[in-house]
């Protein structure tokens, strides 16, 4: 026989040749493909022709297999039932019975954290979660698998082969102990006067705060950077730092360290915020589930905390003496 040429078979072919095998007629192979008896025979001409065998003859009404098609079923069946269980619907993600490891990277915000473990705990207890620290190569993470979804910020251009969903930008406010100095005279004077706490994390995007320096009465003066958001409320409890971060961050430390908000002097421009993920990922389910589950999270917790915080804030006054 000579060489088969695999690009010439077509797969429908050998469906139809597994029907034969199995129910030895035309009529009733053609019921189960829900196809004519005429398109029947059409295929096993070409697969003959293919094949250089006559692999089915009839026999008193019905087709009996050639030595070599009873060779060729054992083969063919193994293939298709592998084909047929690689092409089925994929099974949708149970978070309830899935054991599975999410990997998130994102700066630790505690009410998001909090928030988002409690309805783990709730829906999927069996999955477990790892909270990275953000770093300059979050999209090469995203991109390689190594993350499953990714919290950014900034306009930093996208690369291809990820998909992202913006989100609700910042709303940044200022936060000091409430017994600060500066409280019973917020201005752009104790803006100047009293030294900042800033928060550096592993990614080239500057601070919006710190992008508009062009003005020097709202320059700020940077005493210390700490690299954990979460410790920030425990500095500014214990010292004269003011500090000035989104309230998605702040509000659930305002009340556990006896914080004040102060509106700042600087309006921030604009800060993108996205969610993103590679595009691998997609309609995976499990993938779906866990950044539809984040994300809703965090926009409560962002509206509540935004909320919170509006409510007791500080309004702006014009300066006096030295800010004190």
């Amino acid at each position: 026989m000579s060489e088969i040429h695999l690009h010439r078979i077509d797969l429908n072919l050998l469906v139809t040749f597994e029907a034969l095998m199995e129910e030895s007629t035309l009529t009733a192979a053609a019921d189960r493909l829900a196809v004519t008896p005429s398109a029947v025979s059409h295929a096993l001409g070409r697969l003959r022709t293919q094949l250089n065998d006559p692999l089915l003859v009839r026999v008193g009404g019905r087709m009996q297999p050639s030595p070599y098609a009873l060779e060729l079923i054992e083969e063919v069946r193994p293939v298709l039932r592998g084909l047929r269980r690689m092409l089925a619907p994929r099974h949708p993600f149970d978070p309830a019975t899935s054991d599975r490891v999410f990997r998130v990277m994102m700066p630790s915000f505690p009410a998001v954290v909090t928030a988002f473990l409690a309805r783990i705990g709730t829906e999927a207890p069996g999955v477990t979660l790892e909270w990275v620290n953000v770093s300059a190569g979050v999209y090469d993470a995203v991109a390689d698998g190594l993350i499953d979804i990714a919290h950014v910020g900034g306009d930093l251009r996208m690369p291809e082969g990820l998909e992202h969903q913006d989100m609700e930008p910042f709303t940044w406010v200022s936060f000091a102990r409430a017994d600060h100095p500066a409280a019973t005279d917020w201005g752009r004077a104790a803006w100047v006067r009293w030294l900042h706490l800033q928060v550096k994390i592993d990614t080239n995007t500057l601070s919006p705060v710190d992008a508009r320096q062009d003005d020097p009465t709202t320059t700020r003066r940077i005493g210390a950077k700490i690299g954990e958001f979460s410790a920030v409320g425990a500095v500014l409890s214990e010292t004269d730092f003011l500090t000035t971060l989104p309230t998605v961050l702040m509000a659930s430390q305002m009340k556990l360290h006896n914080l004040c908000a102060l509106r700042p002097a600087v309006s921030p421009d604009r800060f993108r915020v996205r969610f993103v993920w590679s595009s691998r990922l997609h309609r995976d389910p499990g993938n779906l589930w866990l950044r539809t589950a984040l994300m809703e999270v965090y926009d409560m917790v962002q509206a509540e905390a935004t909320a919170q915080v509006a409510a007791q804030i500080v309004e702006l006054s014009e300066p006096t003496g030295d800010g004190k």
